[in-house]
């Protein structure tokens, strides 16, 4: 019997109500995503890139269908529920790198553990080695307005993994850089998925980064298609 995939998306339908219509973006999706694979979603701007990650994040709730992580459903859940699988089970990365501007790249990596509950030794210790593998050790004491793009994007990629979670969702997390930093930086995610043996689920509009992963899928009339 095949292991049951990491992530999966089961029949689900998320429209948003504007003034005078609705607006389809998922219809009936269907979407698996296997333990260790690392997926390229790729699709036109407003195509729903977004809503997919988002709902299979748990940050938005699907109007019809059901989101397993693990094999677990988890559409039903409360919010309590929901919210400490995004913060042990899910990580995010974005094209901007939302780090909070007052801590330091260290602190910044720590704070998702300490949320979790856990010692500051251990949180400071697993972030240094994180950031040290990510190859912006050196810049642990510095806040992110005095990192580059790329780093900045590095530390926010650290941060994001910093609870070993199971899936991670990252939303044009190279968008935002120049061709060498973007490549660069990819570079780093891929061998930080491939090493930990995460599965990722990745949006970009970047079609040679695209290539290097397992697979890759679009979203077409609501639903979710390989390519």
């Amino acid at each position: 019997m095949a292991a049951e995939p990491i992530l999966r998306l089961s029949g689900v339908s998320r429209a948003y109500k504007e003034i005078d219509r609705e607006l389809v973006i998922l219809k009936d999706a269907d979407f698996t995503l296997k333990r260790g694979e690392m997926v390229a979603l790729v699709a036109p701007s407003g195509a729903g890139k977004s809503t997919l990650l988002h709902t299979a994040g748990l940050l938005e709730r699907p109007d019809h269908g059901d989101v397993f992580l693990n094999g677990r459903s988890c559409s039903e859940l409360g919010e309590g529920e929901r919210t400490a699988i995004r913060r042990n089970d899910i990580g995010f990365v974005y094209q901007f790198h939302h780090l909070l501007p007052e801590f330091s790249a260290l602190e910044n990596v720590m704070m998702p553990q300490l949320i979790r509950g856990l010692p500051k030794a251990a949180a400071a210790s697993r972030a240094q080695q994180l950031l040290d593998y990510m190859k912006v050790g050196k810049r642990a004491s510095h806040r992110p307005a005095e990192l580059s793009g790329g780093e900045q994007q590095r530390v926010a990629i650290a941060r994001a993994v910093a609870n070993a979670p199971l899936v991670l969702l990252a939303d044009e997390p190279t968008g935002n850089l120049d061709p060498h930093t973007s490549s660069y930086v990819f570079e780093a995610l891929e061998a930080l998925v491939r090493q930990s043996g995460l599965s990722a689920l990745i949006a970009t509009h970047n079609h040679e980064l695209a290539r290097r992963m397992d697979r890759r899928v679009t979203l077409q009339d609501g639903k979710v298609i390989d390519v």
